[in-house]
């Protein structure tokens, strides 16, 4: 055998190794990047920003974590939620991702919440950062999936698409209504439903309940109602990632195994 066949065997051997290295790496590394959001059993990973208080103050103890269940919770405010619409930040902003977890709503509405807001809260995602949101400015800009909680009669999908400050396309169309219901069924009572959300950047975003796809749309841009200052300085450029938040909106509700993976082959 020649000293050249030898050395093309050689060669051809290490870049196999090398590319059967490389592969199992890449593998190890997509199958372990699932990240409990609450394995602290604490807020320490959050920010808190309430409708008229300042980015920071948990306004009445309004979110609280207990068994790693994340706590939407009412008790301190005394039936009087004065349009205290609140939320919590994941401590760092993401762009391509899934996010999954569980939700379940329970008791009573706080007495003077809208009654659009009963059984009603949802996750915030590529919200703009909470630290810049003036203080009375009620929701950020961002996509929401809207959760819903049946009343016991009417038909209420949920992981809905609320658009606070956006746009979207669905079909190639843009689309400039600020909610369009999924397909899901409706879920009654005090029953834990599975959430998986899909994000891809700035193009294709997906909504699965209880491992069914019930929402896609794509291109996501800044604009439409609910804007602010953000939105208008940035109207028609699209929102290519941002921070994930939940919504307190007067009906007490609970997260659990809150958990996400970053796509970061995507």
């Amino acid at each position: 055998m020649s000293k050249f066949i030898r050395f093309t065997l050689v060669c051809a051997l290490a870049i196999s190794i090398l590319a059967c290295k490389k592969e199992t790496t890449r593998k190890v590394k997509i199958e372990n990047q699932w990240v409990n959001l609450v394995s602290k059993n604490n807020l320490d990973d959050w920010i808190v920003k309430i409708k008229g208080h300042p980015v920071g103050y948990n306004f009445n103890n309004t979110f609280k974590v207990e068994d790693q269940v994340l706590k939407v919770d009412y008790t301190e405010y005394l039936d009087t939620f004065n349009n205290t619409f609140g939320h919590i930040y994941y401590k760092e902003p993401y762009s391509n991702y899934k996010l999954r977890l569980d939700y379940r709503f329970l008791d009573n509405q706080v007495a003077d919440g809208e009654a659009w807001a009963y059984k009603n809260s949802g996750v915030m995602i590529h919200c703009e950062d909470p630290r810049n949101i003036p203080l009375d400015q009620g929701f950020p800009v961002s996509i929401e999936v809207q959760l819903l909680g049946g009343n016991g009669t009417d038909e209420r999908p949920t992981a809905n698409l609320c658009t606070p400050g956006t746009h979207v396309e669905i079909d190639n169309q843009l689309v400039t209504d600020h909610c369009i219901n999924s397909t899901s069924e409706t879920y009654h009572d005090e029953q834990w439903v599975h959430l998986e959300i899909e994000v891809y950047h700035d193009s294709i975003i997906r909504h699965f309940i209880n491992g069914k796809k019930v929402m896609e749309y794509n291109k996501p841009a800044y604009g439409g109602e609910y804007s602010s200052d953000l939105s208008i300085s940035l109207e028609g450029k699209r929102v290519k990632s941002g921070y994930i938040s939940l919504q307190s909106e007067s009906h007490p509700i609970e997260f659990k195994n809150i958990e996400l993976l970053e796509l970061v082959d995507y």
